[in-house]
This record gives structure tokens, sequence and C-alpha cells, in this order.
């Protein structure tokens, strides 16, 4: 085994990530930004001397509408997301997923109570707005580089999972016989899945289909039906 290629392994065995990638700096800058933004509402609304529960809170620029408690809820989730931001890597993009689900609950939630003694946020329409906007900003940062369906190879989450489990890009093509016989142990097995599907696979069928089950790639799965042709695997 190759340096590179021992090294490589070895960094997804041990789940390192490494932390100048551009996938967890995108993770922290976004935290970053997002934390101050929602920091600077909470001072403000610390400087207007709200009541913690006034229902009806004080409108700032924007529209937006605060109190003490949505100040200090704002504060701590800011301090949370800097924080996060500082430890960076999975942590950062775990605690914005989060959060930004909270604000989306939360912007529902509290349109419900708009207009009423629970209005305990002082919220209003655009503090409504403004939390599917943050929450949505936080969701797309925090799962960016993360949740798809297909990583590039130096992804950190990749890497941290380890691509040696995966299947390769061709585990399903089928590649074309290059001999009669090859052709023969092809459709050897594609009679032996169809029988199996019917439930009218012979015990000789059933133990092939076994032994292949190992096996990533059809070339593989071809040269082990025709070991149990020529004998080196007992039927």
């Amino acid at each position: 085994m190759s340096a590179p290629e021992s090294s490589g392994r070895t960094a997804r065995v041990t789940g390192a990530m490494n932390p100048d990638h551009r996938v967890l700096w995108v993770h922290r800058v976004g935290a970053v930004v997002v934390a101050l933004v929602i920091a600077t509402i909470g001072v403000l609304g610390f400087a207007g001397g709200l009541g913690f529960f006034d229902t009806e809170g004080a409108t700032m620029a924007g529209g937006l509408s605060t109190n003490g408690a949505l100040s200090t809820i704002s504060v701590v989730t800011a301090a949370v997301l800097l924080l996060a931001a500082v430890r960076g890597g999975k942590l950062a993009s775990t605690v914005m997923i989060v959060i930004g689900v909270l604000f989306l609950v939360s912007a529902f939630g509290n349109l419900a109570v708009i207009g009423t003694p629970y209005n305990l946020l002082a919220f209003r329409l655009p503090n409504v707005f403004f939390s599917i906007g943050a929450g949505l900003v936080l969701l797309l940062l925090g799962a960016y580089g993360r949740v798809s369906s297909k990583l590039p190879p130096d992804n950190p989450y990749r890497q941290e999972r380890g691509a040696d489990d995966e299947e390769p890009d061709d585990a399903h093509r089928q590649s074309y016989p290059s001999s009669p016989v090859e052709a023969a142990a092809d459709a050897a097995m594609a009679e032996a899945s169809r029988a199996l599907a019917q439930g009218a696979a012979d015990d000789d069928q059933r133990r092939r289909l076994a032994a292949l089950d190992d096996a990533r790639t059809h070339e593989e799965r071809r040269a082990i039906w025709m070991r149990f042709d020529d004998g080196t695997v007992q039927a």
C-alpha cells in the first residue's frame, strides 16, 4: 500500500477532519455572520429597557419587535452559534441545523399567538418573516457540503464516514462477456436470480447466489459463479 493511500485510510479510520477545508469554513463563517445579526437584535432590545414579557414590545429598525425575553433568547442563541463557530467541524454544522429548525418552529408557533396574551416574545409579522429567513439560512449553511447524495472524495464528512464501505460507481454495471463461457455464466446467474425471485430456485442455485453476496462488481460475481463451474468452489 502506498504512503498516500495509507495516510488517507488512516484519516478515515480516525474520523479526523481537515479544519481548513472550504466546507468547514463555510459553516464557521456562516455561524458567525448569523450570530452577529441575532446578537445585534438582542442588544438593541436590551437598550430599550423593555419588560421581560411585554407582549407589545418595541419596534426596531426594519419593523422587528422585541422585549426582554426575546432579547435574552437572541443573545444566548448568538453565543451558542459563536461557540460552535470557534469549535468548528461537525459541531458548527449540527448546531446551525438544530437552531435553524428551532427558528422555523418558533416562527409558526409565535404566528399563532400574535395579538393574544400568550405572545410572550412580542412577535409581529416582521419577526415571523425574519425567523423563517434566518431558519432557512441556518439550515442551508449547516447542510452545505454535508447533506448530499454524492459527496466529492475530498469532502471531510465523506472522509469521516469512510469511503471503504461504499460501492464503486460501476458496481452494478454489467460488463459484456468476452467468451462463450462468460456468456453462459451470465445467463445462468440471471436464470438463478429469476428462479429465486419466483421461489423456484434449487439448492445449487441458492448456494451460488449466496456466495455472490459479498461481491461488489458484476465481474466479481461472474468469477465466483464460474469457480463453481470449474470445481474450484464446491457446489
